[in-house]
């Protein structure tokens, strides 16, 4: 192998990257791919040297990367005026007549992606840094998050370019519903929409991490300069050319009345697109004109951002449920007459908690207006009132579990009511769910039905009992045949391999996510040292304040914890990390 060798298959790697990525147009198969990364690494690990920054290799994330240092923009990266109605966008096109009058105007309209902004600069076509958009002048350096975004070309596909570029990065439905079905599996609770999700994961420190959750990027803006293009329209086809997605549903607009049907055709299609989009960006396609309109402050004159209306329906809420999580959170949930909403069939709806139900007044029987933007679960907005039965009542809230009917309570200052008996069953369902999910000990096989007959069968009362079932209590299961109890055996087995962050995610303390999981192992190194260390110790670790604190020392106050613990560490589980800190 020579270094020209290797030079050529780093590109050949991207290209197949961008057929896959961008153009939706791949010419070899995953696994071929996947063949590819490997030989490219088996190659890096033996001449690194030769490890090249734009090598496809370069996504999957290194070593947690610490503080982001804040990096002002070049220029400002201005917000959008927003307009809610036809009137206004004419408005706004009036405006932009009366300020380059006598002149003819065109305009882009380009879908506006729900997602978060993001600043690329390339030096010879090389990405060497990512800004997040921050106050607009000045946001976090991401740059090891933003290589892990497949997306984002990591060297332009035109040499020789200098320019800064900027985009939307997103999240697409099909990942994010995938994301959470494995927490809602896991009995944990439910990301709220893509867009949220997507500006936590640009600012995880763990890049490994980000390179695990399938972020998108969409460009929509070039420096002036950049190129010979004079409009919009061009430099959004120069993009394209470089290696970005650029806007691929757009229109080139002669006047306003062609603008508004674009984004009527949209809002009525919104719901065909793989990714959330809350309406359309109308911008002057001339750059010289971008000039002479300018800007205030805020916002360009130059471009103006229609927003659509949120997606609702009024529907008849038939009953309300309480539902039980793995930490005693009782959650009020609202069964609906099944009603279309955004192009999905919504039955069922969260009322969030007991205050929020009483403050809404929402009752059984009533009709209320249902809205669906990026969440997941759809949420009940209001009831209206005159269309409430006469006998309706308020719902009365429980003061014991609807499951093991222990009382319930809420601490001062939480809106969250709570079954303090982890002994309840819904709990100790949801703990091992959680437990055997993949992000913690990644049991395969372990799913709802099995965990439900564990439980119901009184073969399981808490996670290490796991390590105690015998094929023979598997393979008396309801459709479990021996070959899968023979496989279970074998996978909760395997799991006493997994890391040591894993298991503290596992064991369930509140508030500690995959994240702080891993930032704990690698302070505290043992399991044993994060359960003995002081409030004042676990909030010098990164991604762990005050009150994440508390809940891990209070994990470990409950004796049934610490023999839990016990038990795990007499079963095998790694509950150590060996090698030295880097």
């Amino acid at each position: 192998m020579t270094r020209a060798e290797y030079d050529r298959l780093v590109e050949e790697a991207q290209d197949h990257e961008h057929r896959y990525y961008v153009l939706a147009d791949p010419t070899i198969t995953d696994s071929e791919y996947d063949a590819l990364v490997r030989t490219l690494q088996e190659i890096e690990a033996e001449h690194a040297d030769w490890a090249r920054d734009d090598s496809p290799t370069r996504r999957v994330g290194g070593q947690p990367s610490g503080d982001f240092p804040t990096v002002p923009h070049a220029s400002a990266m201005l917000s959008l005026d927003n307009t809610y109605n036809e009137n206004d966008l004419r408005e706004f096109d009036a405006r932009v007549h009366r300020a380059l009058e006598g002149e003819d105007i065109e305009y882009v309209a380009e879908l506006k992606l729900d997602g978060v902004a993001l600043s690329l600069t390339y030096e010879d076509s090389r990405l060497i840094r990512a800004v997040t958009r921050g106050d607009g002048t000045q946001g976090d350096d991401v740059t090891p998050n933003a290589r892990t975004i497949a997306t984002i070309p990591l060297r332009l596909r035109v040499p020789g370019v200098t320019a800064e570029v900027r985009g939307e990065v997103f999240l697409p439905l099909a990942s994010f519903s995938e994301l959470n079905e494995r927490r809602e599996a896991a009995g944990e609770k439910l990301y709220a929409n893509p867009r949220n999700l997507t500006a936590g994961t640009l600012k995880l420190q763990d890049n490994a991490e980000v390179a695990r959750r399938p972020l998108a990027f969409v460009a929509y803006w070039v420096s002036r300069g950049s190129g010979e293009v004079g409009t919009q329209w061009d430099a959004l086809g120069m993009l394209a050319g470089w290696g970005f997605q650029a806007k691929s549903n757009r229109r080139l607009c002669a006047d306003v009345d062609s603008v508004l049907e674009f984004c009527r055709e949209w809002e009525a299609r919104r719901d065909e697109l793989p990714y959330e989009i809350d309406g359309a960006v109308v911008k002057v396609n001339s750059l010289r004109q971008h000039d002479e309109l300018g800007a205030t402050a805020k916002s360009p004159r130059y471009m103006i951002a229609y927003k659509f209306a949120a997606r609702s329906a009024t529907t008849k809420l038939n009953s309300i449920d309480l539902q039980v999580g793995r930490t005693g959170a009782v959650t009020p949930v609202a069964h609906l007459e099944p009603v279309p909403v955004g192009g999905v069939t919504v039955s069922r709806a969260t009322l969030h908690n007991a205050d929020e139900l009483a403050r809404k007044d929402i009752r059984v029987g009533d009709t209320v207006e249902v809205e669906r933007g990026g969440d997941v679960i759809p949420k009940v907005t209001r009831v209206i009132p005159e269309k409430r039965p006469a006998d309706s009542t308020p719902f009365p809230f429980p003061d014991a579990c609807p499951v093991c009917e222990s009382p319930l309570h809420r601490e001062e200052g939480d809106a969250i009511v709570r079954c303090d008996n982890a002994s309840c069953p819904a709990q100790v369902r949801g703990r091992i769910l959680h437990y055997g999910s993949r992000g913690a000990l990644d049991i395969d096989g372990f799913g709802n039905a099995i965990v439900d007959q564990l439980v119901e069968q009184q073969l399981v009362s808490d996670i290490g009992d796991l390590y105690e079932v015998k094929q023979e209590d598997l393979a008396a299961l309801d459709r479990m045949a021996e070959k899968s109890a023979i496989n279970l055996v074998d996978a909760i087995e395997s799991s006493k391999t997994r890391p040591l962050d894993r298991l503290l995610f596992g064991i369930g303390i509140r508030n500690v996510g995959t994240t702080t999981a891993r930032a704990l192992a690698e302070h505290f190194r043992s399991l044993d040292a994060v359960a003995q260390a002081a409030e004042e110790q676990l909030i010098e670790v990164p991604d762990v304040g005050p009150i994440v604190a508390r809940s891990i020392v209070e994990f470990f106050e409950v004796p049934e914890n610490v023999r839990l613990v016990d038990r795990l560490k007499g079963y095998g589980l790694t509950t150590e990390i060996d090698s030295p800190p880097q």
